[in-house]
């Protein structure tokens, strides 16, 4: 039998209300971090946050609409032609744009073996679920 998986981005796990689709997960991937990120037409709460404790560097790529990336004090444009390359220390922040923006998010620790957060499993209950 082939060793691969495929799933419908749509039918995987999600976490933080739905905003979050657990995609390293729901294929089976262990040497590196894979969500996407689905935010509605002009979301800006997605949580400020870097990973400087880390040390993890992310990768973004628009999937689908647009939006802008907030890297400390500037503001960098995001649409469907666009990957982005966010060091461990910059504080990042996702605003999407009036159509909302789907983005799929590869991150690792270089030099490091990826570990999970515990968010990102299959099962793990949702922080933003009261």
């Amino acid at each position: 039998m082939a060793d691969y998986a495929l799933k419908q981005i749509d039918e995987m796990e999600a976490t933080f209300l739905g905003g979050m689709k657990k995609a390293r997960a729901e294929l089976g991937v262990e040497s590196f971090g894979m969500q996407v990120i689905d935010l509605p037409p002009n979301f800006d709460r997605y949580p400020a946050h870097d990973h400087s404790e880390s040390g993890q560097e992310e990768v973004f790529v628009v999937l689908r609409g647009g939006g802008e990336m907030e890297i400390g004090a500037e503001r960098v444009a995001l649409d469907a032609d666009s990957i982005l390359r966010i060091g461990p220390e910059e504080t990042r922040k996702v605003v999407s744009g009036s159509e909302g923006i789907r983005l799929l998010a590869l991150g690792g620790t270089p030099g490091q073996a990826y570990e999970a957060p515990e968010v990102t499993q299959l099962g793990a209950p949702d922080p933003m679920a009261r």
